[in-house]
């Protein structure tokens, strides 16, 4: 009798937990196999040893970022060593106006040494101006010296005073002009009082050629935006760059934002400073009028001129170089030798190059019409 088995017939269900159960146990036997098992008794002597074992995989610290900061960190510290010693503190007494009487304020702010004769370059607001009751000037070690006024300039917030020492050390003069943005920019001065004396901070250039308001009818030209912090008493202090020289005078912060400080360039007084030093004073050459910014000039007088930048003549001295070359009442000064003048602060630095004598070409724009005159300067 042949034997029948019937193949159609239904399998067991086993079930997924089934299924799930054996994965786990397989799991866990193939990862013994694996970390214990294979590494301890098959590789090398029944298996070949697999090259994740030889190699070496272990991750290796990545030393030059870390050498390169540690390179920016000396680099800074080397900045402070050259220059800690040529930053000052300038405290002054400035009579304020307090309705019918006067009181004394006083003032802090620092400044920076710039010839071993004691001669300091320092912010015109520093010094109330020139028109301090006293200045006293505080080295670093320890010496308190009364300083001079040499020249100011209130527009430029520029200053140079001098005091009666001998071989102090000078920081060195840079280059504001060959700036890039992202250089390496550090602060000296004496932020919030005399107890953070000397403080430094570091940052970047963030910005050039910038502009901010002082006032309704006063703004600064062509200043350097760093994220170097710069506080109340930092003003005249140093901005050096990435080779210990000053590239400006520190002066303002905008106080509504973090890291927006400004710096004047230091090519803007090089002739200034240079001049005060060899001769120990500054003549500015006359030019003999009063102007005023074309955009004030046409809030004031409620028109629109159809030009956009200049300074407009509002008054002239009797028997001066503006008189003498013609220049008249409402003219617009737009160029100056070829340079271009958009407004009051521009004039200013421009005059600063030319001595007692020299000679220049005025572009002016004259009730619409555009005229070239020649002038001479006077002391």
């Amino acid at each position: 009798m042949n034997s029948y088995r019937n193949y159609n017939r239904k399998s067991k269900n086993r079930g997924i937990f089934s299924y799930i159960t054996i994965a786990i146990i397989s799991g866990i036997i193939g990862g013994l196999i694996a970390i214990y098992i294979a590494p301890n008794y098959l590789y090398g002597k029944i298996l070949p040893i697999p090259e994740v074992y030889t190699k070496d995989n272990s991750i290796q610290p990545h030393w030059g970022d870390i050498e390169e900061y540690k390179e920016d960190i000396s680099l800074v510290t080397e900045i402070a060593k050259r220059n800690m010693s040529s930053v000052v503190g300038i405290t002054t007494i400035v009579m304020e106006k307090e309705w019918l009487w006067e009181r004394p304020s006083e003032g802090l702010g620092s400044g920076v040494i710039i010839d071993s004769d004691g001669y300091i370059l320092t912010n015109s607001h520093v010094i109330g101006d020139g028109k301090a009751e006293s200045i006293n000037v505080l080295f670093e070690d320890g010496d308190i010296e009364e300083g001079n006024v040499l020249w100011v300039d209130p527009i430029l917030d520029l200053a140079v005073i001098k005091a009666d020492v001998n071989n102090v050390q000078p920081a060195k003069l840079g280059d504001s002009d060959s700036l890039e943005v992202g250089e390496l920019a550090v602060a000296i001065g004496n932020p919030l009082g005399l107890d953070f004396q000397r403080s430094l901070t570091s940052g970047v250039i963030s910005g050039l050629n910038r502009s901010i308001k002082v006032d309704e009818s006063h703004k600064i030209e062509d200043l350097i935006q760093t994220d170097a912090s710069i506080n109340p008493g930092n003003s005249g202090g140093p901005l050096l760059n990435y080779k210990g020289e000053i590239i400006g005078i520190n002066t303002a912060k905008i106080k509504s934002g973090e890291g927006l400080g400004f710096s004047i360039p230091i090519n803007l007084v090089k002739p200034i400073v240079n001049e005060v030093i060899e001769e120990g004073s500054f003549n500015n050459v006359y030019i003999g009028l009063e102007g005023v910014n074309l955009d004030i000039y046409e809030k004031q007088e409620n028109i629109s001129l159809d030009i956009e930048d200049g300074v407009v003549v509002v008054g002239l001295m009797p028997n001066s170089p503006a008189v003498n070359s013609g220049l008249q009442y409402g003219d617009i000064i737009t160029e100056i030798d070829e340079e271009l003048v958009s407004n009051m602060t521009d004039l200013r630095k421009i005059l600063y190059r030319y001595k007692v004598g020299d000679k220049s070409i005025l572009k002016i724009n004259r009730e619409g019409k555009e005229l070239e005159i020649e002038i001479e300067f006077h002391e």
